[in-house]
């Protein structure tokens, strides 16, 4: 699989994957599926173990992603950033072929075609070899929508959102209870914790950081979308 170390945030429907390579972890993201979704392979530098954020669509790319030579890293975890099917449509024949460890909320978990190994929430932690995941729980684009964020020692913060937030507005939501609650997790969990250069990377399209997006939030909950 070609991949692109020049990391701008973008990457096309079918073609090469891009790197981020940080410090202690590299950072890979690849569009799969008919509807773009978005795929994330953390590895840690030291370890050379993986999580893979959702396994969203085409397996075989997936699988091209992570490597098929010795040196590929060892996929330790998939984490389901929420419940719908795009995010997941590969994950069964992923997790079968590597033997990864599952991770979703509770909330979500019960339509997945792989019944998690393990739940996480607000405030748990997760594993990439040395490096640490942490868990931000936001509630609205589904009941059990999380986000994980790994704070670079050496950099500013990764944030992997989901479709709970994107570059021009928070994730789409079925009712204004459940808009409502997704804006305020998004303020409260999200703007308010963490500083403008915050890099966050969408389940769908390109990244953005919390600072080109932060002076819209009042436009956002006026709109109500």
């Amino acid at each position: 699989m070609d991949v692109v170390e020049e990391y701008t945030g973008h990457v096309e429907p079918g073609g090469a994957a891009a790197r981020r390579t940080l410090a202690a972890l590299t950072i890979t993201k690849i569009s799969v599926g008919p509807m773009d979704n978005n795929a994330y392979l953390l590895v840690c530098r030291s370890t050379r173990e993986a999580l893979l954020v959702d396994a969203a669509n085409d397996p075989e790319r997936l699988s091209d992603l992570i490597g098929h030579g010795d040196d590929r890293p060892t996929l330790r975890t998939i984490v389901t950033t929420h419940q719908h099917q795009d995010h997941w449509g590969a994950l069964g024949a992923i997790a079968g072929a590597y033997g990864a460890n599952t991770v979703a909320h509770e909330a979500d978990a019960g339509v997945l075609p792989v019944p998690p190994d393990q739940y996480v929430t607000q405030g748990d932690t997760l594993p990439v070899g040395d490096c640490v995941l942490e868990v931000i729980h936001l509630r609205g684009h589904t009941p059990g929508s999380v986000a994980l964020l790994y704070r670079d020692p050496d950099g500013h913060g990764h944030l992997f959102t989901g479709d709970s937030l994107f570059p021009g507005g928070v994730g789409k939501t079925t009712s204004p209870e459940n808009f409502t609650s997704l804006i305020n997790d998004v303020r409260s969990r999200v703007f308010d914790q963490l500083p403008d250069d915050t890099w966050f990377y969408p389940g769908h399209g390109d990244d953005s950081t919390l600072g080109a997006e932060r002076p819209k939030l009042d436009e956002w909950r006026e709109r109500g979308w």
